[in-house]
């Protein structure tokens, strides 16, 4: 849910500064959304919806938060950005001396809009799948380093709560389990970013963001592994998760799973599977 009380973030993130923690925003102006989890365009015409999320619903609240930042010098992450025009307002800021970070959902930087008439409502997420164009500059926001997370949006729904008419669906998908493979097919395969550049982004960079220990590979630390190959690719069939809203079922990815490894202990052993 978004912060609507400017006063009460105002004062967030004085406190934030003295604590020197980030605050995580999702940003979406309720004002601005009929429909959520669709982008307002003609897909939501073709779904026979009334509207949908337009993207000035996220453009504003980023343009708003970027300042306050500016301001107060509080380090904010933009959480799941799906707007090209918020992609180019968070580079601004960045320019301007703002502490502001920003993540990028893999189903952002390789769906569009246009899926949702494939996928039905497991192509639905808050904020909404957005035009080619968005697409491309989130991609372009990878590149450059305005965006310097990736983040799963992890969000598991039963079959049952997403096998309803889309208006009724709640939004999310399962997200955990094809992160790392849509980046390497998405991203690195495609000559977009590098593998160390994707790794970084899902590991070393969220864990500076949120001061925490981890994320990077030391003699004495804690053995957090996945063990991958980028090169061996595989169909997205099943998951471990009790869920499987996904729209990537079916999909021939890269970047295969043989373990992962947590605090020293094998928990998923993709070899035997």
């Amino acid at each position: 849910l978004p912060i609507m009380d400017v006063k009460v973030l105002y004062e967030a993130m004085e406190k934030a500064k003295k604590l020197d923690v980030p605050l995580s925003l999702h940003e979406e102006d309720p004002s601005f959304i009929k429909t959520a989890g669709v982008n307002d365009g003609e897909i939501a015409k073709q779904l026979g919806l009334e509207g949908g999320a337009k993207s000035c619903a996220e453009d504003i609240m980023v343009a708003r938060d970027c300042m306050l930042a500016l301001e107060i010098g509080a380090k904010v992450s933009i959480q799941h950005i799906s707007s090209g025009v918020a992609v180019d307002t968070v580079r601004f800021a960045k320019s301007l001396g703002a502490k502001v970070y920003a993540e990028a959902s893999p189903h952002h930087f390789t769906l569009t809009e246009e899926d949702v008439l494939n996928y039905g409502t497991n192509a639905k997420m808050n904020p909404p799948l957005r035009t080619e164009n968005d697409k491309l500059k989130i991609i372009e926001g990878l590149q450059d380093g305005t965006i310097e997370i990736i983040a799963t949006d992890h969000a598991p729904h039963t079959y049952e709560e997403k096998n309803v008419e889309f208006a009724k669906s709640p939004s999310g998908i399962v997200g955990l389990e094809t992160a790392l493979a849509l980046g390497i097919t998405n991203l690195v395969k495609k000559g977009y970013l590098s593998m160390m550049t994707l790794l970084e982004k899902m590991t070393i960079n969220p864990a500076k963001l949120y001061n925490l220990d981890c994320g990077f590979l030391k003699e004495g630390s804690v053995a957090d592994l996945v063990i991958f190959n980028p090169n061996e690719s595989y169909k997205v069939s099943k998951f471990e998760s009790k869920s499987f809203n996904s729209p990537f079922i079916g999909h021939e990815l890269y970047g295969k799973i043989n373990y992962t490894i947590c605090r020293g202990k094998i928990v998923f052993d993709g070899m035997s599977k």
